[in-house]
């Protein structure tokens, strides 16, 4: 067999592997790598006449060419029928209703906190935040707790250092504001508290406040009194009703507890209110004088009162529920309910 017809011999066997599947890289190595077939019929030119080689190497050359076009018109072809199938594949049809997508909503904790801060906004408070992680200065000594104050004891307090910890309520940041702004002062400040106490139906180590202080010339437990119950009316409804109890608390003198008249009896007595027709909510008071002084007002010019509030047990009150964990479960068959 001559060179000429060893060449169109390779290259009708290179067609023919070429339409029976073989993979493309697998043929460009058996008839084009440096030991493929045309390779072989280069290194065979010695035995060519001198004067046939030019026409011979033009041969290979063009057995050459004509293979390495048909593996690229071959590959080219693959990549054209991938292409089909997957634009196939990912056909939309845009007359098919669409795909619900789920939307959420405010945590209840974020909705209560939300109302309570418009409903205070709306009697003129401003809304101030400050750290969460704070002084022991900040946090006790300032509010006429010093360091051997039994009170201490109660707060199961997360420490940092000696000096530093999470702040147990949000306290600090009336002390804060009075240090820094002259009376009057008309604030709300809402945020996360810490406490070291074990998760159960009532307590969690991690909760919510919201704290309101008013300091001006002149101000008594009456307006304290007012502001309250405008409070409890927006919260729980029109007819509702509050109380003061005597209470102590040591940043304010005289203190209270306060409660309001069950929303869900109107004072009767069910199980919500345990049967006493009466709901505690928060402590509240007028400001010690102690501590207006350590925040630099003077106590015999500017009088003032303030109130805290745990977030979820306003939350627990409002929406019916009994167990404060459940805020912090993220199931969200409970969530969708609010």
């Amino acid at each position: 067999m001559d060179i000429k017809e060893k060449l169109e011999m390779i290259k009708k066997e290179a067609i023919e592997m070429l339409n029976s599947g073989i993979d493309l890289e697998a043929i460009r190595v058996k008839y084009l790598g440096k030991k493929g077939e045309l390779t072989a019929v280069l290194r065979s030119m010695g035995q060519v006449a001198p004067e046939d080689r030019p026409s011979i190497g033009k041969l290979v050359n063009e057995a050459n060419a004509y293979i390495e076009q048909a593996i690229e018109n071959k590959k080219s072809s693959f990549m054209e029928k991938a292409m089909q199938a997957k634009l196939l594949a990912e056909t939309i049809d845009v007359t098919e209703p669409g795909k619900k997508v789920d939307v959420g909503h405010r945590h209840p904790i974020s909705q209560t906190e939300e109302k309570l801060v418009d409903i205070f906004v709306g009697m003129g408070f401003s809304v101030v935040e400050g750290p969460e992680i704070e002084y022991d200065y900040y946090n006790f000594e300032a509010l006429n707790l010093p360091k051997n104050h039994p009170a201490r004891d109660t707060q199961d307090t997360f420490y940092i250092t000696d000096n530093i910890l999470l702040r147990s309520q949000t306290s600090p940041v009336q002390v804060r504001t009075m240090e820094n702004t002259k009376p009057p002062i008309r604030i709300i400040s809402p945020g996360r508290v810490y406490r070291a106490d074990p998760a159960d139906a009532t307590h969690s180590p991690i909760f919510h406040q919201m704290e309101g202080l008013v300091v001006d010339k002149g101000i008594t437990m009456g307006d304290l009194k007012g502001v309250l119950e405008l409070f409890a009316k927006k919260v729980f409804g029109e007819n509702t009703k509050i109380r003061f109890r005597p209470h102590h608390f040591p940043f304010t003198e005289p203190s209270a507890e306060v409660d309001v008249s069950c929303w869900e009896c109107g004072g009767k007595g069910c199980r919500v209110c345990k049967g006493e027709g009466w709901v505690e909510i928060l402590g509240a008071g007028m400001v010690h004088p102690f501590v207006l002084k350590n925040c630099g007002i003077d106590p015999n010019v500017y009088s003032g009162f303030a109130f805290g509030m745990g977030i979820e047990r306003i939350a627990l009150s409002v929406f019916g529920i009994d167990d404060m964990r459940l805020f912090y479960e993220n199931d969200e068959r409970f969530l969708k309910q609010f």
